[in-house]
């Protein structure tokens, strides 16, 4: 049986997010940010790993599972994101080389995100594959961002519980030139 999608895409449409899941233009690419605890899996780790590519699993939050099922799409580039440290910071930039598929985490039983609720036939929890494109030349820290007027409406900024978050491209291009010292 095929995974779910979302049923009835009112979600998609309307709302802060309906640009993110709107229909592309042919080569178009969009951006992210996803979090992780470096202790957890640093972007150092994401370079060590084999072919620097890891599933982004264990995410459990309703609108970042929809990112991940239904905004990302193999090309788009993302922002790793150093959560829960001192400072918290852009590290680099990875690149979507799976669209989203089942959280396998969610139906094993010795994963510390399993969920005794999810349906391997009906999933409710997805992940994509990431790979690590390059370090930003230097990390840019959330203090940075929220300093910048510019990043104001930014989704780490606005809604900064998300583990994973659309990045408008002007937004990108901040990050990118701050990340430069531009």
């Amino acid at each position: 049986m095929p995974a779910r999608k979302s049923s009835g895409t009112a979600p998609h449409r309307e709302g802060p997010w309906a640009e993110v899941f709107a229909p592309r233009a042919k080569g178009e690419k969009r951006y992210w940010l996803v979090k992780s605890e470096p202790e957890t899996f640093s972007f150092d780790d994401l370079m060590a790993a084999p072919g620097k590519t890891t599933e982004w699993n264990g995410v459990r939050n309703s609108a970042a599972r929809n990112f991940l099922r239904d905004g990302m799409k193999k090309g788009d580039q993302v922002f790793f994101y150093h959560s829960m440290t001192n400072p918290s910071a852009v590290m680099g930039i990875c690149e979507v080389v799976r669209e989203g598929y089942p959280d396998s985490s969610a139906f094993d039983r010795r994963s510390e995100y399993y969920d005794d609720k999810s349906d391997p036939a009906a999933p409710t929890w997805f992940m994509v594959d990431l790979k690590a494109v390059k370090k930003l030349k230097s990390p840019v820290s959330l203090h940075a961002i929220k300093q910048n007027p510019a990043l104001a409406e930014m989704a780490l900024v606005r809604i900064s519980r998300l583990s994973v978050t659309p990045v408008r491209s002007q937004e990108w291009d901040e990050i990118i030139a701050m990340s430069a010292g531009g």
